[in-house]
């Protein structure tokens, strides 16, 4: 059976997927034609040079970025999805936000989600410096969680570890809290601790409008 006809898409697909894994510097058109099983020409002719290429994928990624919607019953709700779809996106894409911050476009990366949380933010009866202020906040709560989420996954294996610091034979450290001492111990789910921190943060943001 022939092959489909090859579309722009899936040449942007598999460049996103190829520098997903690997890192914008393994992307070269003889290994993305070669794994689409087409020739080099072909690809040019879709996408055209590797320089056009790496810019079809920071629109791509911005565009992305934008696609953001909101969840929620309340102003409050609302604020915590775009956070946390947001934070996802980052952490799905590294290479490619690297890409779009390297070309100077990261603030219009983030701007489809700066303008989703002032809408709700709005709805919630901020306005002026406050409204600017908690946007931000938010937007700083990501990028920092996710910076920091980055490091520890990339840092050598720590010796001792937190299942080390915190034994429960470490008691005087917890201050005798052995539940405390456990969960210290215990790996962290970066999901949750994300969702609880935002969450603390856009509560008092919000009530400082009522």
């Amino acid at each position: 059976m022939a092959r489909a006809p090859l579309t722009r898409d899936e040449v942007l697909d598999a460049a996103a997927a190829l520098v997903k894994q690997h890192g914008p510097q393994a992307l070269t058109m003889r290994k993305l034609a070669a794994g689409l099983g087409t020739a080099v020409t072909s690809i040019y002719w879709h996408v055209g040079n590797r320089e056009e290429l790496l810019e079809a994928l920071v629109e791509r990624t911005v565009a992305d970025l934008g696609e953001i919607r909101p969840r929620g019953a309340s102003p409050q709700e609302r604020v915590v999805s775009v956070a946390r779809a947001l934070r996802r996106r980052l952490r799905a894409h590294p290479h490619l936000v690297a890409m779009v911050h390297e070309r100077g476009l990261t603030e219009r990366m983030f701007l489809p989600a700066q303008q989703a949380l002032v809408h709700e933010v709005h709805a919630a009866g901020l306005r002026g410096a406050r409204a600017a202020e908690a946007v931000r906040a938010v937007q700083f709560q990501v990028v920092g969680h996710v910076l920091v989420e980055r490091n520890r996954e990339r840092s050598p294996v720590q010796r001792p570890g937190e299942d080390e610091l915190w034994a429960e034979r470490n008691l005087a450290a917890a201050e005798d809290d052995r539940a405390l001492a456990r969960v210290l111990a215990a790996p962290v789910d970066p999901e949750r601790l994300f969702t609880a921190s935002v969450r603390a943060l856009v509560k008092s943001l919000l009530e400082a409008g009522t």
